[in-house]
């Protein structure tokens, strides 16, 4: 009887091991915490009308990119002057619609935070954080100026002097060449004048892809401001625009200067009308010329409407 009761006690020891290893099989151990794994998730998916900020953007790059006023963007934002943004930030976007695709690499995270409030604020510029310069007091928009009201005269300027026969106005013939001369002419509050020497070969329509006229020149010629302002953009991270330098002139008006051999002004510099700021050539274009744009308020203008007839 003592036998039999051993055996069966150790029947259910057996048995009851048998089911604790059972149920231990079941049991998936996770990594410690901090331990790397081979798996990784997919990509966050934003929806349309976003747009996430890669190494060399600035608020006005990526405004103009979508056809956007930077102020809406920054306000739908909440993103205050100087406009501070962090690779890996992702913005919501107005205008035309999303942007897009850049000639980037893939986006960096450089901070996962804003800095604290304390800090020192900073634009991205290029490959690292530099001090936003501050830009210069905005002047109010004007309409306008009228064709046949008397222009100052003009400052020293980057390019040839006019020739003594300047070429007829712009409004007289549709196909008439247009030269560039260094005369100015005062509308929307800015005093524009002609970025380049070329003639215009390529006239302005509001609905192409690059919204510009293009002057055509010489690898080397020089491209200068087209009124006093600041450089909110030196790059090439915007498809078809090559080297690119977008300057700001008050609220209201951008300008815009593409297909540059050389960019030769930084992001956060303020310069003068007439002062250069790259040399033509024809990055992001099979010819050398110079892609030139206003945009007031975010959308493009024809920038014979602007600058002085000769």
């Amino acid at each position: 009887m003592l036998t039999r009761m051993n055996g069966l006690m150790r029947w259910f020891s057996f048995a009851a091991i048998a089911l604790w290893m059972t149920g231990c099989s079941t049991v998936v151990v996770q990594p410690p915490p901090g331990a790397s794994s081979s798996v990784r998730p997919a990509p966050a998916q934003h929806e349309a009308g976003t747009y996430t900020v890669v190494k060399g953007d600035t608020l006005y790059s990526i405004a103009f990119r979508n056809g956007a006023d930077f102020r809406e963007v920054a306000r739908l934002n909440n993103i205050a002057p100087p406009y501070t943004i962090w690779p890996g930030q992702v913005l919501k976007l107005s205008g035309r619609g999303p942007a897009p695709a850049t000639e980037h690499a893939p986006p960096v995270v450089a901070k996962t935070s804003p800095p604290p409030s304390s800090a020192p604020v900073f634009e991205i510029v290029g490959t690292k954080p530099v001090a936003a310069a501050p830009l210069p007091a905005h002047a109010s928009s004007a309409a306008v100026a009228p064709a046949g009201v008397t222009h100052p005269a003009p400052p020293v300027s980057a390019t040839p002097a006019p020739p003594s026969n300047p070429a007829p106005a712009v409004a007289a013939a549709a196909t008439a060449p247009v030269t560039a001369s260094g005369g100015t002419r005062s509308a929307g509050g800015v005093k524009w004048r002609w970025p380049a020497s070329g003639q215009v070969v390529s006239r302005f329509q509001a609905s192409a892809a690059i919204p510009g006229i293009d002057i055509a020149g010489k690898a080397g010629d020089p491209v200068v401001a087209a009124a006093d302002g600041t450089v909110v953009y030196s790059g090439n991270g915007l498809v078809g625009y090559g080297e690119l330098i977008i300057i700001k002139h008050n609220d209201s008006f951008l300008s815009a200067y593409g297909h540059n051999r050389k960019r030769l002004v930084t992001e956060g510099q303020q310069v003068k009308a007439g002062q250069q700021i790259a040399e033509m050539g024809s990055s992001g274009s099979s010819r050398d010329e110079l892609q030139f744009q206003i945009r007031k308020d975010g959308n493009p203008v024809d920038p014979l409407d602007y600058l002085p007839s000769r």
